[in-house]
Parts: C-alpha cells; structure tokens; sequence
C-alpha cells in the first residue's frame, strides 16, 4: 500500500514539474507574440495539475488572455466563466476582472487611428534585399553670421510701469513678513 501511495506521490510530483515547465514556456512564448504556442503549453500545464489548485488557477488566467490574444475570445469567456467559481480567492477575483474587459463593447476606431503593418512574410528573397545608394556629399556652406539688429530707441515706450512698483512692494512686504517670523 505504501509502495503505491510513494509512486503517486512521485507521478504527481513530476506532473507539477512538468506543468510548471510548461507554464514558464507558454509565459515566454506569449511574451514574444507566439499566442498558439503560448495556448498549446498553457493548456497542456493546466491539463496536468488539479483545477482546484492555486497554480492551476494562476495557468488559466494566463490561459484566458492568451485566448484573447490568438483570437479565441469566446473560450476565454468561458474559461473566465469557470474560473470565477475557483477555490482560490485571488484566481476567482481575477477571473472576475478580466471577465468584465472582455464583455465590455468593443470601440470603433476610425481609419485614419490605424497604422497598416504590411505583411513581410509574403515577400519574396529578392524583394527582401534593399539596396541603399550613396551620393557623395555636397562641402558644407558657410553660413553667414546674423549681423546685430538696431533698436530705434525713440520708438521704446519709456512711460513709466507701475506694475514694477507693485511688484516691488510684494516683494518687500513678503520678505519683512519673513524677517518678523523668524524673531
């Protein structure tokens, strides 16, 4: 009984391992913008691990936007739907959170927001070599100097501004403010 009890315990021990690798391999693989890749190791680590677990739970959350992201929104919906219902407090307010941005209405964007990506893959080897040609470069003009420009001065308004003197007494009356203060 013992001996069948340690190989279960050993099975399970290696299928947490093993999920565990996976589950590092699908962050990565999301992580680069290799959304199947990251679908096929998260469900494969979420596969190997008890659903009820706090790490099964972290896998699905990351299974749901992986979802999302490779265009799979209605499992994301349903798997966020399930993991509402998780044992593990923080799985399930997650899983509410998220679940809320995938319901919410999609926005229209106009056309003009849009930057179209064009598709490098469709080009072929010749079409991918880009040739750059080099003219010689021209010698550098030398620039003249800016001369100084003259100031009529009878044209300068020399009235006298009575917001310096304004100024001026804020200034005083602040600073004398200060000096009592500090007695």
């Amino acid at each position: 009984m013992k001996a069948v009890l340690i190989c279960v315990q050993n099975v399970s021990a290696e299928s947490i391992d093993i999920a565990k690798t996976r589950y590092q391999r699908g962050k990565v693989a999301f992580e680069n913008g290799q959304y199947r890749e990251a679908v096929e190791n998260l469900e494969k680590a979420s596969a190997l691990l008890s659903s009820n677990s706090r790490l099964a739970g972290e896998i699905d959350i990351w299974l749901v936007t992986a979802y999302e992201a490779a265009g799979r929104s209605d499992d994301a919906i349903a798997l966020c739907e399930r993991l509402k219902r998780h044992p593990h407090l923080e799985t399930s307010k997650q899983a509410r959170r998220v679940l809320y941005i995938l319901k919410a209405p999609k926005l229209q964007r106009p056309s003009e927001w849009m930057t179209e990506i064009p598709d490098l893959g469709a080009l072929s080897d010749n079409d991918q070599k880009v040739r750059v040609t080099v003219k010689p470069s021209q010698p550098a003009k030398p620039q003249k100097r800016a001369e100084p420009e003259f100031v009529d001065l009878s044209q300068v308004n020399t009235r006298d501004n009575r917001f310096i003197w304004v100024a001026l007494i804020a200034v005083g009356l602040t600073v004398s403010y200060l000096v009592w203060l500090s007695l």
